[in-house]
């Protein structure tokens, strides 16, 4: 059993049609750094490509947290933070939906 509390998140978000450039640029721009600033580590984003290498409408990252917790705390300071606030009030619309899991790591991955 292990007493490390580390967790990953895998988030998917769905571009509105065509907008999946202006999502990739809004994450480069702003999206993570604030995620630095709040307390999250960046492990990895990506584009989804269909079977013929096409890119999708679909962005998919995984950061990491100290915990649950603080997955939580992160979040509620990322949601409320003024700049992220002023660009959803300002921006175009860009994300048709989201969703997030949590991975815990086993005890023989190789990240934990």
């Amino acid at each position: 059993m292990t007493t490390n509390t580390r967790t990953f998140e895998l988030r998917t978000y769905v571009a509105m049609p065509g907008k999946v450039d202006a999502l990739v640029q809004r994450f480069r721009d702003h999206a993570v750094g604030l995620f630095e600033k709040h307390g999250m580590t960046s492990i990895g984003y990506w584009v989804e490509s269909d079977d013929d290498g096409n890119p999708t409408d679909n962005l998919v990252y995984i950061v990491a947290h100290d915990s649950k917790d603080a997955a939580k705390a992160s979040w509620a300071a990322f949601w409320a933070d003024p700049e992220w606030a002023e660009l959803q009030a300002t921006g175009e619309r860009v994300t048709a939906s989201a969703n997030a899991v949590f991975l815990d790591p086993t005890s023989f991955s190789p990240i934990s």
